[in-house]
């Protein structure tokens, strides 16, 4: 699938200078802008490696005004896709931006998965994920089914030091912390 110009299969270092800057994700600093993209189902193996092959080949020449971003990607647990850029090295322009949201919406198109429905949230429960409309969190907290302790992926998150430290968190320690039934205080 070709979702961007000037690409070709080859991604030999000969033919594609810009590769360097495609890095392991663990490479990224931790002041590295993040985008995360919530799958609206699990994604299978197969659909990952088309969307390995696919960024892969987009972090790979990913610029903005000219000049080659220091760039990754990792999916999480089959419902994840985090993008990252260092800005450390080179800054992501509104157009770069634009260039990674259509390559994400050309992979929707062809895999039929929804990475930009922001009317669920995504808990991990009993370690696995589980994504509810914001009207079933508001019943699932007042029936006391899920509480302030509940973990969370915190989606508002946006370096990648705090995808490390904040974006699975409790419910309570997040914006869904608004959700949560006022608690009677007995003395």
């Amino acid at each position: 699938m070709e979702v961007f110009s000037g690409l070709t299969a080859d991604t030999d270092q000969t033919t594609n200078p810009q590769k360097d800057m495609f890095v392991e994700f663990e490479e990224l600093g931790d002041s590295s802008k993040i985008w995360i993209y919530q799958a609206d189902r699990f994604i299978t193996t197969s659909e990952v490696k088309v969307i390995e092959e696919t960024l892969t080949a987009f972090c790979g020449q990913w610029t903005a005004h000219g000049q080659p971003l220091r760039t990754s990607f990792k999916i999480v647990h089959h419902y994840f896709i985090i993008l990252g850029v260092d800005e450390r090295y080179s800054n992501a322009s509104g157009c770069s931006i634009d260039g990674s949201v259509h390559t994400l919406k050309a992979l929707q198109q062809e895999l039929n998965i929804d990475f930009f429905d922001r009317s669920r949230v995504a808990f991990l429960i009993n370690n696995e994920v589980k994504m509810y409309s914001i009207p079933d969190v508001k019943k699932f907290f007042s029936a006391r089914e899920m509480d302030a302790k509940t973990l969370v992926f915190n989606s508002i998150i946006t370096t990648k030091a705090e995808l490390n430290t904040k974006w699975l968190v409790p419910a309570g320690e997040s914006w869904i912390a608004k959700y949560l039934p006022n608690t009677v205080v007995v003395s």
